[in-house]
């Protein structure tokens, strides 16, 4: 934003001092990059925002008594959406930054530090990951919940979410190992009535399992009981884990017992047979990629299933994963995605006289946004900067030292941005990043009690 700090600070109180629900902001000049097919990319455009919704985009825009926020060397895009976070592990990052495989990360985190949490680590760590997630323009996460050994660890989950402002999307499932209340799924119900209620508000439900028994049992696997579960509650459905032989198979029993659909997300998806692949985009069934987690751990081929996914007629979503291991940011995750697919491209057409089948930066840019939201259940909601959608929004800096001059905007956010670059994040209308800095967090305070919870995991025997 073209504004000196004492001009920014400025411009926050009055757009914090006006109600929400009689708020206008007005960003003008900015370079707009809307992930809207029909609008494009606007070189000197505005965008306007009215509470909590995008209510006009375009040039010169009139509106009267809106707080004008000069955007003049910034682009605007929409904010970022993770398909798959466990939020809870925030306080162990990278605490295994060289895991050889998932049978290292499952023994010690699951099986391990996982056994020891109290509700209070649950909240600590999905708070952090979710402050983490706002500064680095990630606005919407789903928080892949796998820890909740008793109602008060989901509600601590939950409420982390809520607490943060984050567009929140809780994928609620029992634990791996361990003693737990065995209260998942039949906690649902009450989840969604004492959180959920509404179909317009910040946080949504989603049920969570895993592909198969192999990991933890049958309770968890996806199956009709499980299907017909969510079918109930009205929520859709994150499935992990999705990889290899057995995964495949159990596909294609989904697509027999017609579970499979829009409403379902196949998290990882790499070593799928195309028999799997061709059931998935028959369905329609989404997909949650996760770059960094599929190539470092080495989950199955250790290739992240771009390719599969597109051949599918499947455009995947990008995620996280976990942070015992892995980047925090979507920054990192569409430039593996992007150099990943384009020298698996470049190999396999070397010496054939072939041409490569090579995805684009505006391809992984899609994928972590618009796609995100798509396979978040959230299209209609977010994942573009499109009028009638709600406000979600990043301005990035593109004359700092590491962007200037913008040559190209989508390039620019792809492989030129970092977190340093975001100097405000918008959800729902509402300022959550501003001037560089997240706001409504005393980050002595959140440091201590992080420092503290992290203490107490490792230093409390695994049970």
């Amino acid at each position: 934003m073209n504004l000196n700090h004492t001009t920014s600070a400025a411009v926050l109180e009055e757009l914090r001092r006006r109600p929400a629900d009689r708020r206008r902001i007005l960003f003008t000049g900015a370079t707009v990059v809307t992930m809207d097919s029909g609008l494009g990319v606007l070189d000197g455009g505005d965008l306007l925002v009215e509470g909590d919704t995008i209510t006009a985009v375009g040039p010169r825009l009139d509106a009267p008594d809106a707080v004008v926020v000069d955007a003049t060397g910034a682009i605007l895009a929409p904010g970022f959406v993770d398909t798959h976070r466990h939020a809870w592990e925030a306080q162990l990052r990278r605490i295994m930054p060289d895991v050889d495989d998932l049978g290292g990360y499952v023994m010690a985190t699951l099986a391990g530090y996982a056994t020891v949490y109290r509700p209070q680590n649950m909240y600590i760590g999905t708070r952090l990951a979710a402050l983490t997630a706002i500064d680095s323009g990630i606005t919407t996460m789903l928080d892949f919940s796998h820890n909740s050994r008793t109602r008060e660890h989901s509600d601590a989950a939950v409420e982390a979410l809520r607490d943060t402002g984050i567009r929140g999307v809780h994928a609620a499932m029992g634990p791996h190992f361990g003693d737990w209340d065995r209260q998942w799924p039949g906690d649902l119900p009450r989840l969604k009535s004492q959180y959920f209620s509404s179909d317009d508000q910040l946080l949504t439900l989603r049920l969570a399992t895993l592909a198969t028994d192999e990991i933890a049992g049958p309770a968890l696997a996806y199956g009709p009981e499980l299907a017909r579960v969510a079918r109930e509650l009205g929520v859709g459905v994150s499935v992990d884990a999705v990889f290899g032989s057995a995964s495949s198979d159990a596909v294609l029993r989904w697509a027999k017992d017609s579970i499979l659909g829009p409403d379902v997300t196949l998290i990882h998806s790499t070593g799928l047979t195309p028999e799997a692949w061709q059931a998935m985009g028959e369905s329609g069934t989404t997909v949650a990629l996760a770059p960094t987690s599929d190539a470092q751990i080495g989950l199955e081929t250790a290739i992240p299933a771009v390719d599969e996914a597109l051949s599918a007629g499947i455009r995947p979503g990008l995620s996280i994963d976990v942070e015992v291991a892995l980047a925090s940011d979507m920054f990192t995750q569409m430039r593996a995605l992007h150099a990943i697919q384009r020298m698996r491209a470049v190999n396999a057409a070397h010496g054939t006289g072939r041409q490569p089948s090579r995805i684009t930066t505006r391809d992984v840019l899609d994928f972590a946004t618009l796609q995100g939201a798509r396979t978040n259940g959230l299209v209609g909601v977010t994942g573009s900067l499109t009028p009638g959608k709600k406000a979600d929004l990043l301005v990035i800096q593109a004359e700092d030292l590491n962007n200037m001059p913008l040559n190209d905007p989508i390039g620019t956010i792809v492989l030129g941005s970092d977190a340093r670059n975001i100097s405000a994040v918008l959800i729902n209308g509402e300022t959550r990043k501003w001037n560089g800095q997240v706001l409504d967090v005393n980050l002595a305070a959140l440091r201590g009690k992080v420092h503290a919870s992290r203490e107490y995991v490792l230093n409390t025997p695994a049970v």
